[in-house]
């Protein structure tokens, strides 16, 4: 597994970390052995960068994650949470000191460690970006020992270059797949220019780019694929990266004779992120050991080659660009 140097920090961690929502909920039903067992796999395949939230199955992938490291010995991975989204209502007042210190106090306890490595605000509102006060109650936390690094989750381009502005910030997290390529047009190069640690989410377009589906995948109530295609419980960029199903279907099937033989899709749409220097970990989620497994080999395919990447470059800006590009 290659490493990459986590920003402005002295860590380095895997390109290939493990994106720890599926292991809590709104993915259909995950057993508690399956989830269990997705973390030991990506560990065992030398993933050392876990990404998770205090509201991925209202904690339980948090505690999911303390219990799995209790089990193993050698050195603890860098483990990533967030915090913002048990507000109800979801609102920028929701992000002050009282609540922010609250959610860092519950993260920890359920991650069983006295020191958080990375707290992310979790997607919240575009006005908290304009609130330097929030910034400074992350500032706080840091200086009363309660975690070591702070960043942010964004939805949207904008967002993340307003968020770097503050010189506490040492990662962004953000949705870039083949799909989503706008945040390679200008915020990567200040992220790289600011030594900015970018965290790629919805790697794989929630399944979409793994070459698995078709007209008829039909997804069980609890999974955001069946209930969140236009944004009806959170952003709709989140669920299939906001691509229109027979679009993203379609775009597919476009994709699928550029992948080399003996890469898999998934392998090559992990490729396709790392192939940008700016991007230091992509966190695909996994529901069982065998797709943790499967999502650390990324790490080994060789590089694709410049006119397949330009090929994928004209086929986003042709069939994909229309239908996000300007929303995020």
């Amino acid at each position: 597994m290659k490493e990459r140097l986590f920003g402005k920090t002295a860590r380095s961690v895997s390109e290939i970390g493990f994106g720890a929502w599926a292991i809590g909920g709104s993915w259909g039903d995950v057993p508690d052995g399956d989830a269990r067992a997705a973390l030991h796999a990506a560990l065992d395949a030398g993933t050392t960068f876990i990404d998770t939230a205090d509201v991925y199955g209202d904690g339980r992938s948090e505690r999911f994650i303390a219990e799995v490291l209790k089990e193993r010995s050698g050195p603890r991975p860098f483990v990533a949470t967030k915090a913002g989204r048990r507000l109800s209502p979801h609102t920028a007042d929701g992000y002050n000191r009282e609540n922010l210190t609250a959610f860092v106090e519950r993260s920890l306890t359920n991650l069983a460690t006295d020191c958080l490595d990375l707290v992310q605000l979790h997607c919240p509102p575009t006005e908290v970006y304009y609130r330097p006060e929030v910034f400074g109650v992350l500032d706080d936390l840091v200086a009363a020992g309660k975690i070591r690094n702070y960043g942010v989750s964004v939805e949207k381009v904008e967002e993340a270059l307003k968020a770097i502005e503050y010189p506490g910030i040492v990662s962004v997290q953000i949705i870039y797949n083949i799909f989503r390529q706008r945040p390679a047009e200008l915020f990567f190069r200040e992220a790289k220019r600011r030594h900015i640690a970018v965290i790629a989410r919805v790697p794989l377009a929630s399944g979409m780019l793994t070459g698995k589906m078709n007209a008829a995948s039909q997804f069980a109530a609890d999974d955001h694929r069946a209930y969140n295609r236009n944004g009806e419980a959170f952003d709709k960029g989140e669920t299939f990266s906001g691509v229109p199903y027979d679009v993203a279907l379609a775009a597919v099937e476009e994709i699928r004779p550029l992948v080399p033989d003996g890469m898999t899709m998934s392998q090559f749409a992990l490729a396709w992120i790392l192939a940008d220097d700016a991007v230091t970990t992509v966190i695909p989620g996994a529901k069982n050991a065998a797709q943790a497994t499967a999502n650390a080999t990324a790490s080994d395919v060789p590089a694709l080659p410049q006119a397949t990447l330009e090929t994928l470059k004209n086929l986003y800006q042709r069939e994909i660009a229309g239908f996000v590009h300007h929303l995020w």
